[in-house]
């Protein structure tokens, strides 16, 4: 009999596990070929796992709220008409904690025996690790009992990161209430104390309204601070003259939409710009690794898109210096419709160099765009205005109206100086200024 296993596919570089979020279908259920089977969610974006053909759900071997490692089975198709027996169902069972010895040289050639418990994916209260936190755990040498006692603040009760740091900061806050004080021998003044959060005021009553961050809220902010904490962020501004550009875009839109049946906007000009500017300055397509830069040899754009839920995503241009305006158009505005509807897949929001975020389209003029990591620049549009502009002539300057926009590049000032984020900056004006208003589509 042949059977069929759906597995936690390949979700991109740095994910390795995923929260079944829920099982659209039951066991005994006939699904068509294509046709959405379980819904998961990583610590990037929520997607779905497809049936890969047509069959009927023989069995589901995880819970709804289990975590999942990619590569797991987690459901189980046959064909129509076919049935398996029960030992043809059968699959390994889910990783125990279990004790093994393990020998260990002690500095005085003593040999001692270390018992060393292995953690699962849960804590005995049903509380969620993933393996990020185990090895935190590990690290600090945190017990299967003290993480019995963090309470999880993710979905279905999951630890975060977040929570195991807490946990840990707390701890040592403890021990060190609990050390005795020992007055200092010197007479020299004694250093003063390091600063701790305020706490904050707890609040109730009619008045306010108390909002739990849903998980991709949750995620955002921890990788905004994350940001912060690893990028030494510089922004530098530029104001730009588009109006040749703008006034190229009014006059073809009509044209394009009918020839291609896709809207025009400045978000595939801007792409396209960033990766001609980013050929000449390709020290900041890079990023970080310890002391190393890796330079990559790929333009990849990210665009951040505003989700209607009022959350943020980042779908990704893959090899945007490659395509050609038409092609960057049909790409942009596929991933933006996809986003905003959530059915953008795991690997179409991995692997971006550089990232764009239009602060116009809500009216902004400019910002200071924080980094999305681990890439080293990220450009903010801000929104298009008619302003007065001096205009340079053979026969002198005059005053004109000119449709102005203002850039603004966030760089990490580790491997990002102001002359090369300044340069680069001018470089990507340079294009849309210099735009030419007789190409054809």
């Amino acid at each position: 009999m042949a059977k069929i296993e759906i597995m936690i596919p390949a979700m991109g570089e740095g994910i390795t596990e995923a929260t079944i979020t829920q099982f659209l279908k039951k066991e005994g259920d006939f699904v068509e070929e294509e046709e959405s089977i379980v819904e998961i969610a990583t610590d990037k974006v929520d997607s779905e796992i497809p049936a890969p053909q047509n069959g009927k759900i023989a069995k589901l071997l995880f819970a709804e709220g289990d975590v999942a490692q990619v590569g797991d089975v987690v459901a189980i198709l046959i064909p129509e008409g076919e049935e398996l027996n029960d030992e043809e169902l059968s699959t390994a069972s889910p990783v125990q904690a279990k004790t093994e010895e393990k020998v260990i040289e002690l500095p005085n050639e003593v040999v001692a025996i270390e018992t060393e418990a292995k953690m699962t994916s849960k804590t005995e209260n049903g509380s969620f690790i993933s393996p990020l936190v185990r090895k935190i755990a590990q690290e600090e040498n945190i017990s299967l009992e003290e993480l019995n006692q963090v309470q999880g603040s993710g979905e279905n009760n999951r630890i975060t990161k977040k929570d195991i740091l807490q946990f840990i900061e707390n701890k040592t806050s403890q021990a060190k209430v609990a050390e005795p004080i020992v007055a200092p021998v010197s007479a020299s003044p004694a250093p003063a104390p390091t600063s701790t959060p305020v706490s904050h005021q707890s609040y109730n009553g009619e008045n306010v309204e108390i909002i739990e961050m849903d998980r991709m809220r949750k995620l955002i902010a921890q990788y905004m601070v994350q940001s912060k904490q690893v990028s030494p962020h510089v922004t530098s501004f530029i104001d730009v003259d588009v109006t040749g550009l703008v006034q190229w875009r009014n006059k073809v839109k009509n044209e394009f939409l009918q020839k291609e049946g896709q809207k025009l906007t400045f978000t595939p000009i801007f792409v396209e710009a960033v990766s001609m500017a980013l050929k000449d300055y390709p020290m900041v397509n890079v990023s970080v690794d310890g002391d190393k830069i890796i330079r990559k040899k790929f333009i990849n754009i990210g665009m951040a898109t505003a989700l209607p839920s009022g959350n943020l995503i980042v779908p990704v241009i893959k090899g945007a210096d490659e395509k050609n305006l038409v092609g960057i158009t049909k790409q942009v505005n596929d991933l933006a419709d996809r986003a905003r509807a959530n059915k953008l897949q795991p690997d179409e929001i991995q692997g971006s160099t550089f990232t764009i975020t239009n602060l116009g389209a809500f009216g902004s003029t400019t910002g200071t765009p924080i980094i999305n990591q681990p890439e080293v620049a990220i450009l903010a549009v801000g929104a298009i205005k008619k302003k007065p502009a001096v205009i340079e002539t053979p026969q002198g300057d005059t005053i004109g109206i000119r449709n102005i926009m203002v850039l603004s590049l966030s760089y990490d000032h580790r491997v990002v100086d102001g002359a090369l984020g300044g340069m680069f900056l001018k470089r990507v004006a340079e294009y849309l200024e210099n735009f030419d208003t007789e190409r054809k589509i």
